[in-house]
C-alpha cells in the first residue's frame, strides 16, 4: 500500500504520529520552512557573508570514490596544504562535514581503556564520537576548569583526551584555553579543540581562539560551512595525526571524498579569509551594534562576539517571538530543547559582515515591537 502525504503511517510507525503531536503540544516540533531570500536573516552561520559568492568553475562536482581509493584529487591536496600553512600546523585532513570530523577524530583516537573528558555543552558530534570510541566518558560542568583538572588527576586510565569547543554556539562563551593547555600538559592528556564557530571570524588572521590565546591544541577541528561560507570540515595537527585519521577515522575512510569543486571553493575562501581583517572588523562592528541595541531594550544577551543569544525561557514564547519577527521579514530561529537545556529556549541571533548598520537597526526595531506585543 502506498503511503502518500496525509495517509496514515504503516502500523509499525503509528507511534510516530503520537510522538509528533506531543512535540507540537510542548512547542518543540521542528518543521521545514520555505526559504525566502527577501527575508533579512539573523540566524545564519555565514559570519563573513561569503556563502553567496559564485561557485568556482571548471572543477569536478564529485570525487567518485573515497580519498583512499580513487578520490584523492589535487584540489584536496592543495586545500590541506593551505590549511596547514594558514593554521601553522604540520598537516590537515579534510572531512565531508563537521559532524564527520568530530565523530571520526574521537572514535579513531580514543579507545576502551582511555578517558574522554568532555564539556557538558559540547556539540552532538563530539558526544557521539566519544560514545563510539567506547572509552570512559566523563562529562563535566560547562567551562568548569576545576572539574576538568579533577577528572584528569583522578583517572586510572593511562591515556586521556580533553575536548572542548573554543566558542560555544548556543551560549557565545568559551573556556580558558591557556589554563586548559596547562592542565593537559601537567596531567599528561591531549587537548582537542573544536573551533567551528571561531575559525575565520575570530583570532589573528581568523585562525581562531587558540591562536588568540597563543596555545596549540593537539588537534584543532574547524569547518568550512560557517565563516568560510563553503562545505565540509577539517582536522589540523601533526603529520602523524593526519596519517592515523587517514587510516582509522571511519567517517573519512568509508565516505566518498569531498567534491573537488567544493574543495577548490574552500581553498579560495581560505585565501580570502586569512587576509580578511576588513571583514572581521565589519563583523565585530555589527555584533557590537546588535549587542548594545539589545541591552538598550532591556535584553541581556549571553557571552561575547558575533553569536548573540537572547534567552526567553519557554519554548512556546520563543516560537511566538520568532514568528512575530518572521512576519516583519526577519528570519531568527527559536532554539529549543534538546538543542539547549530545558527552560532556556532562546532566540539565537547572529551578526554577519554582510549586514549593514541599517539591517541591524531594522532587526532591533522589530524586536522592540515584538516586546511590546508580548507584554
Amino acid at each position: 500500500m502506498k503511503h502518500g502525504a496525509g495517509a496514515p503511517p504503516p502500523p509499525a510507525l503509528a507511534f510516530l504520529r503520537r510522538e509528533l503531536t506531543r512535540l507540537d503540544e510542548e512547542g518543540l516540533l521542528r518543521t521545514p520552512s520555505p526559504i525566502d531570500e527577501a527575508r533579512l536573516a539573523f540566524c545564519s552561520n555565514d559570519y563573513l557573508g561569503l556563502a553567496a559568492r559564485p561557485a568556482a568553475g571548471g572543477h569536478a562536482t564529485g570525487a567518485g570514490a573515497s580519498r583512499l581509493v580513487a578520490g584523492n584529487t589535487e584540489e584536496h591536496v592543495a586545500l590541506e596544504a593551505a590549511l596547514a600553512d594558514w593554521l601553522e600546523t604540520a598537516a590537515a585532513l579534510v572531512f565531508t562535514s563537521g559532524y564527520a570530523a568530530n565523530v571520526g577524530l574521537l572514535s579513531a583516537l580514543a579507545r576502551p581503556g582511555d578517558l574522554v573528558v568532555s564539556d557538558e555543552l559540547n556539540h552532538a558530534s563530539i558526544i557521539d564520537g566519544a560514545r563510539l570510541s567506547r572509552a570512559r566518558v566523563e562529562i563535566v560542568a560547562h567551562l568548569d576548569l576545576v572539574a576538568m583538572e579533577r577528572a584528569l588527576r583522578g583517572r586510572k586510565e593511562e591515556r586521556a583526551w580533553l575536548i572542548t569547543e573554543s566558542y560555544f554556539s548556543m551560549d557565545a562563551d568559551g573556556p580558558d584555553l591557556v589554563a586548559l593547555r596547562r592542565v593537559c600538559d601537567e596531567r599528561g592528556a591531549a587537548l582537542l579543540v573544536d573551533e567551528a564557530h571561531a575559525i575565520g571570524a575570530l583570532g589573528p588572521g581568523g585562525r581562531g581562539l587558540c591562536a588568540r590565546a597563543g596555545i596549540t591544541p593537539d588537534a584543532l577541528i574547524g569547518t568550512f560551512g560557517k565563516a568560510l561560507g563553503g562545505g565540509g570540515a577539517f582536522v589540523a595537527g601533526c603529520e602523524e595525526l593526519r596519517m592515523w585519521l587517514w587510516n582509522r577515522a571511519r567517517s573519512f575512510v568509508f565516505s566518498t571524498g569531498l567534491s573537488p569543486a567544493t574543495a577548490f571553493a574552500n581553498l579560495e575562501a581560505v585565501e580570502q579569509v586569512r587576509v580578511g581583517d576588513g571583514l572581521r572588523s565589519t563583523l565585530d562592528a555589527r555584533a557590537g551594534q546588535l549587542r548594545t541595541g539589545l541591552q538598550a531594550l532591556g535584553i541581556a544577551p549571553l557571552g561575547f562576539g558575533h553569536i548573540v543569544p537572547w534567552v526567553v525561557g519557554d519554548p512556546r514564547a520563543a516560537m511566538r517571538v520568532a514568528e512575530r519577527l518572521r512576519a516583519r521579514g526577519i528570519h531568527v530561529q527559536a532554539i529549543r530543547p534538546p538543542s539547549v537545556p530545558s527552560g532556556t529556549a532562546r532566540l539565537r541571533l547572529t551578526a554577519s559582515a554582510s549586514h549593514s548598520e541599517a539591517d541591524v537597526a531594522t532587526v532591533l526595531r522589530a524586536i522592540e515591537e515584538a516586546l511590546r506585543w508580548a507584554a
